[in-house]
């Protein structure tokens, strides 16, 4: 049992950065960004050759944050500066870093099983007790997921986070302030896409391999633990935490849920399918959620 509930957690938490991006793009922006199926694998890949070539692997978290971020500027230039609808920038990105995450890694596979990560490595043996050892990626991962949802809540509250929210809100506001929105877009989408290729780096150095495959889907993981998490903690409900602090606990539950699929006799091979199902009874749910509120506000 503690076995499971340990690994609920670990995924829960590495998916929690990029839904944490995610949150970002969807719930402040109203932007569909599907490039994170692609920045996501993008933080593996850098990640999985960097590693090779002997770099520091906490040195590969601040660089794939970083190629992530740019990947998202180029979104967002896409969809802004060429007047590419956001559905479709996300597409033509996300399409196009599927051949760049290959160029980067070489392989569709690239295992790094014998080199050292965050969770692997001479330093962490000297220091850490071996009591600890079996909650070691835990500790790890939570330290990770504190300070990334610091950093955004810190900046969320900047004049420039005021100015993302109010471009998902009322982008006339923002053009009445003198301010371009499409800029602000532009950084909204870098933060979010850094978030995911974050996600990704870690993911990579957890599993201890890159494939080319592990964005699929990521998006639909991001929205699930979004939505659960929001609807969740809701503004009238009992418990009030943040939005922040919410997305994080959706993305465990959600994994809890799959989790939870998987034992009661699915195969691992059945994960985008439960996935699928899991997001659609989300959505439905909340659509009558939210239908039943309005008719008792009328």
């Amino acid at each position: 049992m503690l076995t499971i509930l340990l690994g609920v957690l670990e995924e829960g938490f590495v998916y929690a950065i990029m839904a944490l991006g995610v949150y970002i793009t969807y719930k402040i922006l109203d932007f569909p960004d599907l490039s994170v199926d692609g920045t996501f694998p993008l933080g593996g890949a850098v990640t999985a050759v960097l590693i090779i070539a002997g770099v520091n692997p906490l040195l590969t978290l601040f660089i794939s944050f970083f190629v992530g971020g740019f990947a998202g500027i180029l979104t967002g230039i896409i969809h802004v500066k060429f007047k590419v609808r956001d559905l479709l920038s996300g597409i033509i990105m996300m399409t196009a870093l599927y051949s760049i995450n290959l160029r980067i890694a070489g392989k569709a596979n690239q295992p790094i099983f014998s080199r050292e990560t965050i969770f692997e490595n001479a330093f962490l043996d000297k220091i850490i007790p071996e009591s600890l050892t079996p909650f070691l990626d835990v500790i790890i991962l939570l330290i990770i997921v504190a300070i990334m949802k610091l950093l955004l809540d810190l900046y969320l509250k900047t004049k420039s986070g005021y100015l993302l929210r109010a471009v998902g809100d009322n982008e006339t506001l923002v053009t009445s302030l003198a301010k371009d929105k499409g800029t602000v877009k532009i950084i909204g989408l870098a933060i979010a896409n850094a978030f995911a290729a974050l996600s990704g780096s870690i993911y990579t150095q957890k599993s201890g391999f890159f494939e080319i495959s592990i964005g699929t889907g990521a998006i639909v993981i991001g929205l699930a633990s979004v939505i659960i998490g929001t609807n969740l903690f809701k503004q009238n409900s009992f418990i009030k935490v943040k939005a922040t602090t919410a997305v994080i606990i959706g993305s465990v539950i959600y994994k809890a849920c799959v989790s939870a699929a998987i034992s009661f006799g699915m195969e691992p091979s059945d994960l985008k399918l439960i996935t699928s199902i899991l997001f659609l009874v989300i959505l439905i749910v909340s659509y009558y959620d939210q239908r039943r509120k309005v008719k008792t506000n009328a």
